[in-house]
């Protein structure tokens, strides 16, 4: 393995958002309507910060990559990304996570987020760096919040602003080019990749899809079961290539003794089991790396 796809929400953050800022009710009230249609951290934290009744939403629709359209009492309403919603112009500056709501013929509202990085984020990345495995972040979130992450994390290649298929495709541009790739993500939108991956890992708090998908999946808020599951993985092989060593050089002495009548059937008993005790032994030290 020598990459590392890494999403940001849920796997270099610990996927929990909340929301920040006031906001007018029935803004609130139309927001919390169409997240709860989703599972997106961002719409559970909507979710999280309203106390109201849902209001019920006819035509409700999924469009990937962009965010979720439904008419609430004949009121075309979308939430989502800004461009989607219709805020074309615009552009914020800040490092803020965002998600948009558009009202037929009122001007887009902003929703404003703040999540919180995993720490041992930064070291995880720096402990896959020293394995000669190149991490690169790909996340659907804009350029400026990818770019506050990336350097947070010390991830020097990162991709905003992606689509699931965009995520999938970056995953085949990094196949194709001979490159060994782990995916880490806990999105709906990550499956795909992690299906793909030569080897995938989830968060314990990603949805069911994802760790269906996944390969492996690791509990906690920490991110370090990511470096050192490789690291185990690389210890193992070693001790594997080990033991047939240890069992290739018992065969060698031992069965020229044994063909030339030197060794009698209780020695023969004797050195069998001494060597699949020093086997078991070599094992052991595996636990050193757990």
């Amino acid at each position: 393995m020598d990459t590392a796809l890494l999403d940001k929400t849920g796997t270099l953050t610990l996927g929990q958002p909340s929301l920040i800022g006031e906001y007018k009710t029935q803004n609130l009230q139309y927001a919390a309507a169409l997240a709860s249609y989703s599972t997106h951290p961002l719409s559970q934290a909507i979710i999280r910060n309203y106390n109201g009744e849902i209001l019920p939403a006819q035509k409700m629709k999924e469009y990937p990559g962009k965010g979720l359209e439904a008419e609430i009492d004949g009121t075309k309403i979308r939430m989502g990304s800004r461009v989607w919603c219709g805020d074309l112009k615009a552009q914020s500056d800040d490092n803020a996570m965002e998600l948009w709501l558009a009202v037929d013929g009122r001007k887009p509202v902003r929703f404003i987020f703040e999540d919180v990085l995993r720490k041992d984020a930064a070291a995880t990345v720096s402990a896959l760096e020293k394995a000669h495995i190149n991490a690169v972040m790909v996340t659907g979130d804009r350029e400026t919040v990818a770019k506050h992450i990336a350097a947070q994390c010390g991830i020097k290649t990162y991709y905003a602003v992606q689509t699931p298929p965009q995520k999938y495709d970056i995953l085949e541009q990094e196949k194709a080019l001979g490159h060994t790739v782990l995916m880490v993500g806990d999105g709906l939108n990550d499956a795909p990749v992690l299906v793909g991956a030569h080897v995938s890992m989830a968060p314990g708090s990603a949805i069911d899809m994802a760790q269906n998908a996944a390969d492996i999946v690791f509990m906690g808020d920490k991110l370090s079961p990511v470096s050192d599951t490789y690291q185990i993985a690389m210890q193992t092989q070693k001790l594997v290539k080990q033991n047939f060593a240890l069992a290739i050089l018992y065969n060698c002495i031992a069965i020229p003794f044994a063909l030339a009548g030197l060794v009698t059937p209780l020695g023969a008993a004797l050195a069998m089991s001494g060597s699949s005790l020093i086997v078991i032994a070599n094992s052991f030290r595996l636990k050193l790396f757990a």
